[in-house]
């Protein structure tokens, strides 16, 4: 796609899908540039669809929302493990890593959900995001100033959108400096852990043994970071475990990082791609609030989730079986035309715009306002000091071939 192409996906044609299997259109090099005219068909033609392999996908508004807070549908990682290990795949990766992990907030159910939920957000408080902001602002002008001093190009994703997110963990959880290097690593090995299983194992084992002596440092000698904060709550009721401490500890730093990278990288392509909505925003500064929440709606980083049915319920006259697999397109929620006036077109200024990309109910990302403020920066920043800004000329587009993920691969530009 060039710079003149949109992401308007439903407007679009789907092209020829594969007979009584529309979810395996999702895997497709179509659906991989965009998804989105893909969702329109699985939402006008089989909105609670069941692929020939017996995963659920759900792709209206109504019926994610419901499914985001019925407790009927389960995050348990035994329960995960059990229902993917029935459909006969290879879950070597998943259940080697579910098992590292533990059991965290990410992978239960309540009560253990409630009480692990609960503790982190002791820690995680609005205050605390919020006075990240002049430090959000100052990491993303030295990342601006470094890319225009290299310049006249850069790879946005290279440049920015993904060294901020990590900087800003690393700050908030008081890694020290000389250590974020290595941190960097292990997070990268960690995204490739379906293609070399034993490295990316062995990365996590130097994460959590990393992780293990800075909670030791924090317990012997506090500071004012979110680690410290977490190991005050052990001399608090509902008190962590070392084991679901740690657990926590790796799940809070580690998760938020690709989502922010690519909600960053998703919302600059598509300003680029909608001229009059960047030609507002450079216009009104102030309008960025609402715009990021349009942007993460628009193109959702976080395209889908996976729970697995714990009770048997009934969705649309549809029978969803204990131990099946659900794929909740947040996604395809964000652009149906029954929640959202005009799905596909970008509108900064939308109002009511309830968008399901970081979830809902009792398992709606902590990480949420954390990403988004670091969006509102970083978007803001090259808005503002960039006026030039373009995709560089025959910039060739490509995502990853996740369909649970909108992720771009590099994002080229000219200033």
């Amino acid at each position: 796609m060039n710079s003149t192409d949109t992401l308007d996906g439903a407007r679009g044609s789907a092209g020829p899908v594969p007979p009584g299997d529309l979810a395996a259109a999702l895997h497709t090099p179509e659906a991989r540039r965009d998804p989105y005219p893909f969702y329109a068909r699985m939402r006008q033609e089989s909105p609670v669809h069941r692929s020939p392999q017996g995963i659920w996908y759900l792709t209206r508004y109504a019926d994610v929302e419901a499914a985001l807070g019925d407790l009927r549908l389960s995050n348990d990682r035994d329960r995960m493990t059990r229902a993917y290990g029935a459909l006969g795949g290879d879950l070597k990766a998943f259940s080697r890593l579910t098992d590292r992990l533990g059991r965290v907030m990410t992978n239960t159910d309540p009560p253990d959900h409630a009480r692990l939920r609960k503790l982190a957000n002791r820690a995680f408080t609005a205050r605390r995001v919020e006075a990240l902001r002049e430090g959000i602002q100052r990491i993303v002008d030295r990342l601006v100033d470094e890319a225009v001093a290299a310049g006249p190009s850069m790879d946005l994703i290279e440049a920015v959108a993904s060294p901020l997110p990590l900087s800003v963990v690393c700050e908030l959880f008081g890694i020290p400096p000389e250590d974020r290097t290595q941190v960097k690593g292990w997070f990268r090995r960690f995204g490739r852990l379906s293609e070399d299983l034993e490295k990316s194992e062995a990365a996590i084992g130097q994460y959590e043994e990393y992780l293990a002596r800075l909670v030791r440092r924090r317990r012997a000698a506090p500071g004012d970071d979110l680690i410290s904060a977490l190991v005050a709550t052990q001399a608090q009721d509902d008190r962590l475990t070392d084991s679901e401490l740690l657990s926590t500890c790796f799940v809070l730093i580690t998760a938020g990082d690709e989502t922010t990278t690519h909600l960053i990288g998703n919302s600059v392509l598509a300003l680029l791609r909608h001229p009059d909505q960047l030609a507002r925003l450079r216009e009104d500064p102030a309008l960025i609030r609402t715009a990021v929440d349009e942007l993460a709606r628009y193109d959702t980083p976080t395209q889908a989730i996976v729970r697995v049915v714990a009770e048997d319920l009934g969705i649309d006259g549809r029978t969803l079986r204990e131990g099946e697999l659900v794929y909740l397109l947040l996604a395809a929620t964000n652009r149906d035309p029954e929640r959202f006036e005009d799905p596909d077109r970008l509108d900064l200024s939308r109002s009511g715009n309830r968008h399901l990309s970081f979830g809902n109910g009792p398992h709606f990302c902590l990480g949420g306002p954390l990403a988004k403020l670091q969006a509102e920066v970083a978007v803001g920043t090259l808005v503002r000091r960039l006026p030039r800004l373009r995709l560089a000329d025959g910039a060739a587009l490509d995502w990853r071939p996740n369909p649970l993920q909108r992720r771009l691969t590099a994002l080229p530009l000219t200033y």
